[in-house]
Formats: structure tokens, sequence, C-alpha cells
């Protein structure tokens, strides 16, 4: 039976190439590249052929335009297949391209296939559920990063954060937390029964591993960067999602630990390098809630507007303002001096014998009237 299917698998391989070489050269059509696809992702679940995963990604490192045509042949075999063999090799195709740092790759959107409801057709339930939900997880993992790659994206060619413009520290929030979501559609990626402990299961699976290596290295550089930057400038709301990923953090820290635990007993050679989990100190976690519970403000100095009437009235009003005994005096008595003294020269102004000394009790009147009016003689005439 097991060599029947693999002669059944071959048989349509060569059909599929054969086809793609009699079809019509197109926009989206390349004979040449649709026969590498088909070899890239054969029947067989020995093992992915990656001299022909090699040669895909050559056609596009030789050009960016090349990815509109891989995609369609892609699609094209998702789309017909029914086996979980074909389907899982066309994830992991897929999944290189993502690593393509291509402006063309990031916009790419959601993948042109839907394995959502993926079921294997030569299988029995009973034995095709576990490699029905690799599949489905696989396929959700990925179609979320693409969603999540191209509309970030987006964003910086719409903000023009390319010209310098950085994003607000919400944003960076929101990016955490979408990316803590796609750390959990990762770890939900594994085979989930015996038999599935086959060479191409455990293939994905060290790509999966490198996968949640690299994002969950991303996540902790991420939020050590932005607890440091909500301590900073953080108002209440910052911090409240801020402690909200950090506590999230740390269940999810724990379901890591248990993964790499279970990639290591099923024997996925990526998984004896697994990081170091990441543990917020208590201290910045209380740092965090003290944001969100507000700092208490000073106490006021108390006092009824009666009193500060009566003080008026007495023509005095303290307020310590420190505790050095300082203190301001509110009084409508001026003090006079010598300046403020008004001469008025009414006879013999030459001698200035009689004159009235005038004080005035408003020190702001106009400075001419506080200067002596003397009356000079006409020295023309003289």
């Amino acid at each position: 039976m097991r060599l029947w299917k693999r002669a059944a698998g071959a048989v349509k391989d060569k059909y599929s190439i054969w086809v793609a070489r009699l079809a019509p050269r197109g926009p989206c059509r390349n004979p040449d590249l649709e026969t590498v696809i088909i070899k890239a992702t054969s029947h067989d679940e020995q093992c992915m052929d990656y001299k022909n995963v090699q040669r895909v990604f050559r056609w596009l490192r030789t050009s960016p335009l090349y990815l509109k045509p891989i995609l369609y042949t892609i699609s094209k075999r998702m789309e017909k297949t029914h086996s979980w063999v074909v389907a899982l090799k066309g994830l992991m195709l897929i999944h290189g391209v993502f690593c393509f740092d291509l402006p063309i790759v990031q916009r790419m959107g959601r993948l042109p296939f839907d394995f959502s409801c993926f079921s294997d057709g030569h299988m029995s339930p009973e034995k095709g559920w576990g490699f029905n939900a690799f599949v489905r997880a696989y396929f959700a993992y990925l179609d979320h990063k693409s969603i999540f790659i191209c509309a970030k994206a987006k964003k910086l060619s719409r903000n023009g954060y390319d010209n310098g413009t950085k994003e607000t520290l919400m944003e960076e929030l929101q990016n955490l937390e979408k990316l803590q979501g796609l750390i959990d559609m990762l770890i939900q990626i594994k085979p989930w029964n015996q038999h599935m402990k086959v060479v191409l299961i455990l293939e994905a699976m060290d790509c999966i591993m490198d996968e949640v290596i690299e994002l969950y290295d991303t996540f902790c550089t991420e939020i050590d960067r932005l607890l440091v930057k909500i301590y900073d400038v953080g108002g209440k709301v910052e911090a409240s999602i801020g402690l909200s990923i950090v506590e999230k953090a740390e269940l999810q820290g724990d379901k890591l630990s248990l993964y790499f635990d279970f990639c290591r007993d099923i024997g996925v050679l990526n998984a004896s390098e697994c990081p170091k989990i990441l543990r917020i100190p208590e201290k910045d976690i209380n740092e965090l809630r003290k944001i969100i519970n507000g700092v208490p403000e000073k106490k006021i100095l108390e006092g009824t507007k009666n009193d500060v009437k009566a003080n008026m009235e007495k023509g005095i009003s303290e307020n310590n303002e420190s505790d050095k005994g300082l203190r301001t005096v509110i009084t409508e008595k001026w003090e006079v001096f010598d300046d403020d003294i008004v001469i008025d020269v009414k006879e013999n102004p030459s001698n200035g014998e009689s004159c009235d000394n005038v004080t005035t009790t408003n020190p702001f009147l106009e400075s001419c009237s506080l200067v002596p009016y003397i009356v000079l003689p006409d020295l023309i005439c003289l």
C-alpha cells in the first residue's frame, strides 16, 4: 500500500511537469520555473528536495519580478492538492520566500491560497487529523505573519518613517502585542501523535524552531527597549499595555520552555540551542504599577477665604513657602524714602528758603511729580 502511494505520487508529479512544459508562457507563467516548483513540492514524503528549493530562490534573487510567477505556480498547485506532503512542502517553500528582505515580498499580503480547512484526501480522519492540524497551524502562522509584515510596510511607506519619522510608543506596543500573538501561533505547530515523527515533519519543525528563536529574540530586545521608554515618557495607558505584555510574557516563557523540551524529545535538531527565557524583574513590574496608579500629589497648604480676607484687612497676609521660614507680606503702608519728597518752591526760588515738604503714599506716581519745580531767571534779559 505504501509503495503504491509513492508510485501514484510520482506519476502525478510527472504528469504535472509534462503539463507545465506544454503550457504557453505569460506574465504569470514560466514553464521552467513551474517545473522546478513541482519538483520542490513533490509527493515524496521522505524529505524536502532542497536542491530544487534553492533553484526557486535563485530565480527570486535574479529579479524580484519572478515573485509573481512563483506565487502563481505555488497557489495553483496548493489549490489542487489533497496531500499533506505537497501542502507542507508548499508552506515550507513560502516560508523560505519570506526570508528575502525585498519590498515586493513585504507587501505580498495574505497567502494566495487557503489551508484553514485543509484535509488530506488519502488518509482516514482518525489517522490524518494530526497531519491536517499541523498543516492548518503552519498555514495560519504564515498567513498572519504575512499580514503583519504587509501592514507594517504599508504604514512605513504611508507615514514616511523612512525619512526620519518614528513610530509612536503606542504603535510600538501594539506591534509588540502582535508579535506575542505570532509566538503563540508558532508554538501550536507540532506533531500531535507518535506516528507523525517522520523525516518531513522533523524538517518542518527545524524551520519552525528557527522562526521561534528569531521571533522571541526580537521580542526580548523590543520589550527591554520599550520598558525604558515607558518609564521615561509613558503615561497610564502605555504603562497598562506594557504591564499586560509583561504578564503575558511570563506565561509565554513557561510555555516556550515546555515547547523546547518537547522538540528536543522528538529529535528536532535546532531545539538544542533554545534561547534564554525572558524574566522581567519584579522591580520593573512595580514601576509600571506605580505609573498606572499615579504618583501622590504634594500636600497643599490649607486656608479659607475668610482667613485671607481677615489678613488683608489687617494689612498683612503671611504664606509660608518653604521650610526656611520665608514669607510674603502684603500691606498698604509704604515706606517713604527721600526720593518720595516733593519740593514745591513758591517764594524766592533762588535760595529755596520757603518750601513745603509733601509726602506721598503711592510710590508709583509719575517720576515727574517727584522732581523739584524751580523757576529759573531769564538770563537773556539780563
